[in-house]
């Protein structure tokens, strides 16, 4: 008797890899109603009027400095320090260096000011009383630059010219808040040495861009994922820990691009600054120092009693202004439309 023959089971073979297939997100298409149409033709004609309007601004400046610049030359004009249209003399980088020092003294005002009080509405502000901040710090965005500056030069100035005597005394080997002919050890120094500062109107305008800075900042935070907000405290991180580990590297791109906003703000901040600013035509680094000038400033204080060349001199130096603002403004676009603030969690 004779063994029936096994059957020999040979490995089953692995399967041919098929192509790699790029993950791409899905593309969603609407249908198309005709109820659609006046809206897309209505946001498009609002884009396309903002765009034109912005164009038509920068020809009109360029237009009417244009006398200007022919006569001082492009760089003649942005380096030269002296404002004298008339004699042939004048130039923006006494100006547009002073804008630059306020709007920057102002963005080390309004940032850290901002920051906080977002992260409190959003993260620590009773439920009770949120909805009430909110709206607080929304109205004082809307208060007129003109009351700003009457409580800086009223009320501000006054009270704040100790604080940049103190400065000066024990912070002075800093060349920022070094003050040229100013001795701490002297009792009868003078405190309009520190009057109508770069400090003085920066502590101003950061109260002003602070408002606008903080709301940016408010709804970024508020948009930062629960997934990812629940999973750090669920790991065991304390409500500071989840605030920094997922909060603010959420909210980086929209902080940024609120600090960019605000900084443009203030570069072009006009009434607030001419209240209170002693104007020098000379590059003035030492912020506590009396004496600031900015474009805006010059503009509206000369404009009433210039002759045409001199309105044509100042047309120019607005125009440069117009540029830097868009420069900054449209860098804070770019920044916040690549950031990760929007996006949400699997």
């Amino acid at each position: 008797m004779t063994d029936a023959p096994t059957a020999v089971l040979e490995p089953a073979s692995a399967p041919e890899p098929g192509p790699l297939v790029e993950d791409k997100p899905r593309s969603l298409k609407a249908k198309s109603d005709r109820s659609d149409l006046p809206f897309r033709i209505g946001t498009r004609t609002a884009a396309s009027a903002v765009l034109a309007i912005m164009l038509l601004v920068g020809v009109f400046l360029l237009l009417q400095g244009g006398q200007a610049l022919s006569a001082a030359g492009p760089l003649k004009f942005l380096t030269t320090q002296s404002w004298e249209p008339n004699s042939g003399v004048f130039g923006i980088a006494a100006v547009i260096l002073g804008s630059i020092f306020i709007a920057l003294t102002a963005i080390v005002v309004a940032v850290p000011l901002a920051t906080g009080t977002a992260l409190y509405i959003s993260e620590y502000a009773p439920r009770q009383i949120k909805q009430g901040l909110v709206t607080l710090v929304d109205l004082m965005a809307a208060v007129p630059s003109v009351v700003y500056g009457l409580w800086g030069l009223k009320a501000l100035q006054p009270n704040i010219t100790g604080v940049s005597q103190f400065i000066a005394t024990w912070f002075g080997w800093i060349p920022i808040f070094h003050v040229d002919g100013f001795d701490p050890s002297d009792p009868l120094s003078s405190p309009t040495t520190f009057t109508s500062s770069t400090f003085i109107i920066g502590l101003v305008v950061g109260m002003m861009v602070a408002p606008i800075t903080c709301s940016i900042m408010r709804e970024v935070f508020t948009q930062a994922p629960i997934g990812e907000r629940e999973g750090a405290l669920a790991l065991g991180a304390t409500k500071w820990g989840m605030i920094r580990r997922v909060v603010i590297p959420f909210g980086r791109g929209g902080m940024i691009g609120g600090t960019m906003l605000g900084l443009g703000r203030a570069l072009g901040e006009t009434i607030a600054v001419a209240l209170i600013v002693s104007p020098v035509f000379v590059v003035q680094p030492q912020i506590l120092k009396s004496g600031a000038n900015s474009i805006s400033a010059l503009i509206a204080l000369r404009y009433s009693e210039s002759s045409p060349f001199e309105i044509s001199a100042l047309m120019a130096a607005g125009l440069a202004l117009f540029i830097l603002t868009l420069i900054v403004n449209f860098g804070a676009s770019l920044v916040i439309s690549r950031s990760r603030s929007g996006a949400s969690s699997d």
